[in-house]
């Protein structure tokens, strides 16, 4: 799906009477699902992404490495796709929950979407690892019952939310793993300029901006990504001649 297709999906859900959520994957996720089979968060981060109503791709490198193998799959940025759902506004008289970000952002959201009741909800650092804290962005949810949600609380711990309010029922509409598409919107984070997107640069723009916080991500876990892909190539490749009929 292009990212106008998605767009539509996540407007079309608002209105949902069972609550529905997109995960935008990207190098970061595919590596910590094949490389983190011993964290405790692993199994709950893998279903999180099975389960999701709708999954598409944040990552130009994804999408080269699925071109060499011969698969198209679209590019989705995470930020791009907030972007237009917030300009395409929200009905009269409906909710929008931020989880995460600070009140600034919440306030930003609600300049942009007048005609919307903005309900933000900050937890606790440390998400990932606590319970209390997972069950408390459930219940605000559930408490709210917003159109849409958008969880700015980064990944696993987005997903994994996102999941067990789906599994519970209660709630309604859509949500979206943003990541920090709201501190990108606002300019509190500048993206990488156009060009260095189309070529599947921005991880190197972004480690420039922050290379305190993301230089483990980007020069030590991400890398893996290549044999990660590799080995995947392998697998179906094998798979493609057992399954092959005989000349």
């Amino acid at each position: 799906m292009d990212i106008d297709r998605v767009a539509r999906w996540v407007l079309d859900a608002l209105t949902a009477p069972r609550f529905r959520y997109v995960v935008t994957p990207n190098v970061d996720h595919i590596v910590r699902l094949h490389n983190g089979s011993g964290e405790p968060w692993h199994a709950a981060f893998v279903a999180a992404e099975r389960d999701a109503d709708l999954c598409v791709n944040d990552s130009r490198v994804l999408a080269k490495l699925a071109r060499l193998s011969g698969l198209s799959l679209p590019v989705v940025p995470g930020s791009d796709l907030t972007r237009i759902l917030i300009d395409a506004g929200m009905p009269a008289a409906s909710k929008v929950a931020l989880i995460g970000g600070g009140s600034g952002d919440a306030a930003w959201l609600q300049t942009r979407l007048p005609s919307a009741s903005i309900r933000h909800f900050e937890p606790p650092m440390g998400v990932r690892d606590n319970v209390g804290a997972q069950q408390a962005i459930v219940d605000f949810v559930e408490s709210e019952q917003p159109n849409l949600t958008l969880f700015a609380i980064g990944a696993p711990q987005s997903e994994i939310v996102a999941n067990q309010i789906r599994r519970r029922g209660k709630a309604r509409g859509a949500g979206l793993c943003i990541g920090a598409s709201i501190e990108f919107l606002t300019g509190a984070k500048r993206r990488a300029p156009r060009a260095m997107q189309r070529l599947g640069l921005e991880w190197a723009f972004r480690l420039a901006s922050e290379p305190r916080r993301l230089w483990r991500r980007y020069l030590v876990e991400g890398p893996a990504i290549f044999a990660i892909w590799w080995r995947w190539r392998d697998v179906r490749r094998s798979r493609q001649r057992v399954t092959s009929p005989p000349p």
